[in-house]
């Protein structure tokens, strides 16, 4: 596959920040998320709570440390031997012959959610969008990460190709768990989507965890009045 390092974008949006909620952006007149927030919703709903609204500040874990690190290491020797494209052009190129990209930003403002893919593989019958995790295990919040890439790639693109979604092993050629990017999932993931948006607008209720080993290992235990 030729390797394409993602330069730009033709689309531009009207962004600013929530004036209440850290990290919380409004495009195009509606509010979006980071993808990333998909896989602490799933760990505990009450830490976005924590983090973003009561602006509690808790330093990443070893994981987290590592886990860019590794990020920036693949990303740098990727961009080695890619050629710029605009993420268009790549997009349209990939229909004849496959193209590959690493960190590629996308972002939906009708469903309120954006992010950067790990690596996503074009090819001209199918789009497989990956996303690097240590360990073997597809959690429900992983799965879900990966999920929303998709939406925010299809939404983008109109892409009437197979989308893939695919988590894999840090740092091997593991693709550990994989699936289709039906109409079913795509309905499920809407709604969970819908639900972290209502998280932010009021509408709903953060839940904590109500698992013990959870909380004795979250970043904000010391702060948090739900901790077991």
């Amino acid at each position: 596959m030729e390797h394409k390092k993602i330069t730009g974008y033709k689309k531009e949006y009207e962004i600013k920040d929530h004036p209440k909620v850290k990290g919380l952006q409004i495009i195009e007149g509606k509010n979006n998320f980071p993808i990333s927030w998909l896989n602490q919703q799933g760990y505990c709903e009450y830490q976005l709570y924590l983090e973003h609204i009561k602006g509690i500040e808790a330093g990443p874990t070893k994981a987290m440390t590592q886990g860019s690190r590794k990020h920036k290491e693949l990303e740098d020797i990727f961009n080695k031997d890619a050629t710029p494209a605009k993420f268009e052009d790549a997009v349209e190129e990939s229909k004849t012959e496959a193209v590959m990209s690493r960190e590629v930003f996308v972002t939906s403002p009708e469903y309120g959610i954006r992010g950067y893919i790990d690596e996503i593989w074009m090819k001209p019958d199918e789009i497989v969008i990956i996303d690097d995790k240590p360990g073997r295990t597809p959690y429900e919040s992983t799965m879900n990460q990966v999920r929303a890439y998709c939406l925010a790639y299809k939404d983008m693109t109109g892409d009437e190709r197979k989308i893939k979604a695919a988590l894999r092993e840090r740092g091997t050629d593991n693709l550990f768990w994989i699936e289709v990017f039906t109409p079913d999932i795509e309905k499920q993931i809407r709604f969970t989507i819908d639900r972290m948006l209502g998280l932010f607008d009021g509408t709903k209720p953060f839940k904590a965890t109500k698992n013990p080993r959870k909380c004795r290992s979250c970043r904000f235990k010391d702060q948090c009045e739900n901790a077991q």
